[in-house]
Parts: structure tokens; C-alpha cells; sequence
């Protein structure tokens, strides 16, 4: 019966070295690697893809890969790191997703979409609903001149 036992802790041992590459994980514990790295002078940016290991949590908030990826690339500005379209892999412990990091916080408000920035706290969402908005552009392409400002 003890045969047993050491076989299974073996088998244990072995599947995390292989799945993980590593025997034990802490809490903290959580790799970044980054792949497809490229360095977009047009946009002003350096793109990636991120893929984060985090064995034993079921995700890992933006915030602290923002300021993780950060200490990597030597950002000054934590504010100018945006990551969006992160997939947790079936079976958890591993996800993947995009970074873009901006030279400057002008450029990230120029190129960004504004959902982006919304979602970042550096732009303020539109007020009143879509048809809201809709029915006040179709106002004003009916006018002309000055009363298309007092339309709002």
C-alpha cells in the first residue's frame, strides 16, 4: 500500500515538473513572458503578447501585470501600459493577452480608442445613451451655421 502512495506523490511531482516546469509554486508566484515583441515607431509604442503563468490563482489583475510589465521595459509612467483581450486557458494557470506601451502619455491619448482610454480613467464616457446621441448628430446635420450650435 505504500508502493502506492510514493507512486502517486512520484506522479504528482512529475506532472508539475512537466506542466509547470518548476516542483512547488507560492502564492505570489507568477511568470510574464512576452512574445511577438515588436517596436511600432509609427504608432509610438512597443507591442507584445503577454502570456502570464499563475498556477494556483484563477487570474491576475491588470494592475499587477501593468506595473510588473513596467519594471521589465522600464516605463516611467505606469499610465501609458494598456492591456486588453486576456484568455485564461481551459483548465486555468496560465492566460494570455496584448500590451501596448506608449513612449508618452500624449501619444496613448492620440492613438488609443476611446473605449481604451475610458476603461484606463484618462478619458470620461459619453453622456446620455446611444440613440440619445444619434437623434442630436441627425438634428444637426439638418442645420446650418449657428443653429447648429444652439442644438448642443
Amino acid at each position: 500500500m505504500e508502493a502506492v502512495v510514493s507512486t502517486q506523490s512520484t506522479w504528482k511531482q512529475w506532472y508539475q515538473r512537466r506542466v509547470h516546469g518548476q516542483k512547488e509554486y507560492t502564492k505570489e508566484n507568477v511568470v510574464v513572458r512576452t512574445r511577438k515583441f515588436i517596436s511600432n515607431r509609427l504608432l509610438h509604442r512597443k507591442q507584445m503578447v503577454i502570456e502570464v503563468m499563475h498556477p494556483d490563482k484563477p487570474n491576475v489583475s491588470k494592475n499587477d501585470l501593468a506595473s510588473k510589465i513596467g519594471g521589465m521595459y522600464d516605463v516611467k509612467d505606469a499610465k501609458t501600459v494598456f492591456l486588453f483581450g486576456f484568455r485564461t486557458q481551459f483548465g486555468g494557470g496560465s492566460s494570455r493577452g496584448f500590451c501596448l506601451i506608449y513612449d508618452t502619455l500624449e501619444y496613448a491619448k492620440k492613438f488609443e480608442p476611446q473605449y481604451r482610454l475610458v476603461r484606463a480613467g484618462l478619458a470620461e464616457k459619453p453622456s446620455g445613451s446611444c440613440k440619445q446621441r444619434k437623434e442630436l448628430k441627425n438634428r444637426k446635420l439638418k442645420k446650418r451655421g449657428k443653429e447648429k450650435t444652439k442644438l448642443g
